[in-house]
């Protein structure tokens, strides 16, 4: 029974608490391009946070990534071993991050590369 009792005590907590304000949300245009040659093309998605949704695949553990790097899209390389091919990927980002304008641009060697210094968020 005391199972019960905290089950229903947190879950009203949590109905109770209020939501985030609206100038503190997370939303994120994602894109991904391969330019030039037999790759080109370009993938897009929307990423938000608090809580995780859009159409990335992954949002829920993207958002956990960018939250445990205060909201940076890259970071040092994970220690991933990524062949030497070259084939160029340019990752972007424009949104808002807990409120705050978002943007980034990168271009990487090729997606492990990118995968390896910006984990989840660009898996898509």
């Amino acid at each position: 029974m005391p199972n019960l009792v905290t089950g229903v005590v947190v879950g009203v907590l949590v109905a109770l608490m209020p939501a985030a304000p609206s100038g503190a949300e997370t939303s994120l245009r994602l894109s991904v391009t391969h330019p030039g040659g037999d790759t080109s093309g370009s993938r897009t998605v929307t990423l938000r946070c608090d809580p995780p949704g859009g159409e990335h695949p992954e949002a829920a553990r993207a958002c956990l990534e960018l939250e445990g790097a205060g909201g940076r899209f890259e970071h040092r390389p994970d220690g991933r071993m990524c062949t030497a091919v070259h084939a160029p990927v340019v990752a972007r980002a424009e949104g808002r991050w807990k409120g705050k304008p978002a943007r980034f641009k990168a271009e990487y060697g090729n997606d492990c590369a990118m995968h390896s210094r910006t984990g989840t968020v660009f898996a898509f």
